[in-house]
């Protein structure tokens, strides 16, 4: 039995001369391996829905462990994202961030817009790129269960008016003051944890609505990274190469 659905190619992998197995993200199945047959030759009809990065209505076919497709309709192309080695970079490790924490079906949708979304902004080159990572590694482990105690310090109940740390690991914050006792040190200034607050609670369409200072940016930038990679439990070699173009 056949089953539509759409779906954004996270990765594809050259399988002989002219076959691909796609690792997909998609609203109702979560992240899925399909192997799309043919799709290398510029005349079979899978050709243009394929692409790395390429949003899809696809038709696919069960197997024992993949499945596998028997028509793509591309919807969304971001031809943008080639633009730059940075953007293009970028959008592979927002990928590879997906498929190391893959999202649970219940949450794929959500996830799937976020991503959508933050392709967008950078294929259209709309807002600088450390930020549009640090909504993204944010964004996608809230929605994922992942969303740190961002209400107060943990230890006596300050809200504001200093800096704060946030715990990477318990996803707690500290302020100034408890984090000096427990022999820890700040790492989020007033606007960055105002930032991490925001990202993590509005609603979707305001989530670019922001903007930061460069010092409280590049505080917000490394949490978020820290945070994202705690989570992952392992290196990406995306964001390995990233740093490379995108200090």
């Amino acid at each position: 039995m056949q089953t539509v659905t759409t779906g954004l190619v996270l990765r594809e992998v050259k399988v002989g001369e002219a076959d691909r197995i796609l690792t997909i993200l998609t609203p109702d199945l979560g992240v899925i391996s399909a192997s799309a047959r043919g799709s290398l030759r510029l005349k079979n009809k899978l050709f243009s829905g394929c692409g790395l990065f390429c949003y899809s209505e696809f038709t696919l076919t069960p197997g024992r462990s993949t499945w596998f497709l028997e028509e793509a309709a591309p919807q969304k192309k971001f031809y943008g994202l080639s633009s730059s080695i940075e953007g293009m970079s970028l959008a592979m490790y927002l990928a590879e961030l997906v498929t190391t924490i893959p999202p649970a079906p219940a949450e794929a949708g959500a996830q799937l817009r976020l991503l959508l979304n933050c392709l967008y902004v950078i294929s259209e080159g709309k807002k600088p790129l450390s930020q549009v990572k640090a909504v993204f590694e944010l964004r996608f482990l809230a929605q994922g269960g992942y969303m740190p105690d961002l209400v107060c310090c943990k230890a006596c109940g300050r809200y504001d008016g200093m800096d704060f740390y946030l715990d990477v690991q318990d996803g707690g914050l500290l302020c100034r003051e408890c984090a000096a006792k427990a022999g820890r040190s700040v790492n989020l200034d007033g606007g960055a944890l105002s930032a991490l607050r925001y990202i993590c609670l509005t609603e979707d369409k305001k989530l670019f609505q922001y903007s930061l200072a460069p010092a409280s940016m590049a505080l917000l930038s490394k949490v978020s990274e820290q945070y994202a990679m705690n989570h992952a439990e392992k290196p990406l070699r995306s964001l390995e190469f990233l740093h490379t173009v995108m200090p």
